[in-house]
């Protein structure tokens, strides 16, 4: 079985194994792939692995050997779905491996926008504290999580984890989905609709996917229906938020901050105007990242290929 993985690096750059994968077969590992030679890499193979590296249908077409295509990731967007089914290619995605990951990352992200952790050790280091008349000092508003109200949009597993852990900050949870489960054992948390999750909300988290309803959910128009004080978090997807207009929102003081992991493009141009955006955190995508994620995300997608090889395949987008 030929094998060849496009963009292996951001999984692996080199403190994993790829020693699994190869004992299924004949592997060649790309740790990128330039739009102009993914058909010249991926020909006669019958597996193709990808991450970031679309799969359109002009290129699809011209690969008439593929006959599995496993994602690297959850999100497979990258990938001509229908006409992988149209051709009989499976396509497997790793949903879950990053949950723990991304849920202490928004909390993270969270826990910075309210006691500025860095910017207070920044001032330490340049001296400002050996200057201090008085024992402490704090150049920032401190915030404490409990009592305050956290809205997630979006309540799949990450979301829910998410919830899990503002439950241990006695946080209220009020969230918004398509589907409503039954949350019954859960304290403090109600399921709202989004225009009162954005009202009610002193903290705003997204977990949706993306999909053309949510494309540029966070707009002018909703930042508008939040508090002034609230702070958004984005660790799902970029094109989910505006993000014109969320720099507009910050610089104009409608919302007091946000922190996002994702932009919609990545990697961002230099003027995206976020980047000048009052009381914005950015981090490069990085919340599923943690070693411990990808060892379980390289493990998942050697077991989705084993899967596949046996005539059993699992995680399968599109049946």
């Amino acid at each position: 079985m030929k094998i060849v993985v496009l963009d292996g690096y951001t999984l692996n750059p080199g403190d994993l194994s790829w020693d699994a994968l190869k004992e299924l077969g004949d592997v060649t590992i790309h740790d990128r792939t330039p739009s102009d030679q993914i058909v010249s890499r991926c020909y006669g193979a019958e597996v193709v692995l990808t991450n970031k590296t679309p799969l359109d249908a002009a290129i699809l077409n011209q690969l008439p050997d593929l006959k599995y295509v496993g994602v690297l990731a959850t999100g497979y967007n990258i990938i001509d779905i229908a006409v992988c089914k149209q051709k009989g290619v499976l396509v497997s995605n790793v949903p879950g491996y990053g949950t723990a990951a991304v849920a202490q990352f928004v909390f993270a992200l969270l826990l910075e926008l309210c006691l500025h952790v860095q910017k207070h050790s920044d001032a330490v280091f340049e001296g400002k504290w050996s200057r201090a008349v008085d024992f402490c000092f704090w150049d920032y508003p401190l915030i404490e999580l409990t009592g305050k109200t956290l809205g997630i949009i979006g309540f799949g597993t990450i979301g829910q984890k998410v919830a899990d852990i503002a439950a241990a900050f006695d946080m209220q949870v009020i969230a918004h989905s398509r589907r409503q489960t039954d949350q019954s054992h859960r304290k403090n948390f109600k399921w709202v609709e989004l225009d009162e999750l954005l009202k009610q909300a002193d903290f705003v988290s997204i977990h949706c996917p993306l999909t053309p309803e949510t494309q540029g959910l966070i707009n002018a128009g909703n930042l508008r229906k939040m508090k002034a004080s609230a702070f958004l978090v984005n660790t799902s997807r970029g094109p989910i938020i505006n993000d014109t207009d969320l720099a507009d929102a910050l610089n104009n003081n409608v919302i007091a901050g946000a922190a996002v992991d994702v932009l919609s493009k990545e990697p961002p141009p230099a003027n995206n105007p976020i980047f000048k955006a009052r009381n914005c955190i950015i981090t490069p995508h990085i919340a599923w990242a943690a070693q411990e994620a990808r060892t379980r995300l390289m493990n998942t997608v050697v077991d989705n290929l084993k899967a596949f090889a046996t005539g059993r395949p699992v995680n399968v987008v599109n049946n």
